[in-house]
């Protein structure tokens, strides 16, 4: 596991408690981008009869297209609806939780499968019933760690703890693997896309990515909407 360590540790000014102004859900629950949220939580909770999907991956076509904002928030409101909850940032090429649940990015994801111990109290909480794995140091080899049987068993583990994991993971178009890797390990994959950004030719190669893995897409969720409008699961 030596090599997955080698690079540098982030240093990030946020403490817990210092939430971004993207988290809506915590600062404006009553508006109706919190509303959205809660859609696509109700569509999660409801989707499927018999087996509900506990462990969810959350990715993007491309960059900026805010799947990490997506995640934190959809996180927010399943713990905000009784579920607990945890927020796993797996994207350990550009993490972006960390920042946006004001959570340090001082222990995480790539420094418990090194074996460091766990602070006391597992992983830190940023509202009640969410707690939130940050990405850590930053890995030489991403999809060499994500695909390591050290990170199948500390997902399961996780799968077993909580009632829903979020998995925030990098863009899913492109030649990089670290999606297809964690979006075979899940139950499926949530598809967030830019609505004034997302091209379809991207869109589609996303698609055909997962599903050259045999992932499970569960639906898409649309960003950037007019005002007007919802960000719905489709």
């Amino acid at each position: 596991m030596g090599r997955f360590l080698q690079g540098r540790r982030r240093q990030d000014k946020k403490t817990n408690g210092d939430l971004s102004d993207s988290l809506v859900t915590v600062l404006d629950p009553p508006s109706a981008a919190s509303e959205a949220y809660r859609t696509v939580r109700t569509s999660l909770l409801y989707s499927q009869v018999d087996t509900l999907p506990k462990v969810i991956v959350i990715t993007s076509p491309g960059l900026k297209e805010g799947k990490s904002t997506i995640c934190a928030n959809l996180g927010v409101v399943l713990a905000q609806a009784g579920k607990n909850t945890l927020v796993m940032d797996c994207d350990l090429r550009k993490p972006a939780i960390h920042k946006i649940l004001g959570i340090r990015n001082f222990y995480g994801v790539v420094d418990a499968l090194a074996g460091e111990q766990m602070p006391e109290g597992g992983w830190p909480e940023a509202v009640p019933g969410l707690k939130v794995a940050t990405a850590g140091l930053m890995p030489s080899n991403p999809v060499e760690l994500l695909s390591s049987k050290r990170f199948a068993h500390l997902l399961e583990g996780e799968r077993e703890k909580f009632d829903y994991v979020l998995i925030d993971a990098p863009p899913a178009g492109g030649p990089l693997s670290d999606s297809w890797i964690l979006a075979v390990q899940a139950d499926g994959v949530l598809l967030v896309l830019d609505s004034q950004n997302t091209s379809s030719r991207s869109l589609r190669e996303a698609v055909r990515n997962l599903e050259s893995v045999g992932a499970r897409i569960f639906g898409m969720v649309m960003n950037n909407m007019k005002a007007e409008k919802s960000s719905l699961l489709r």
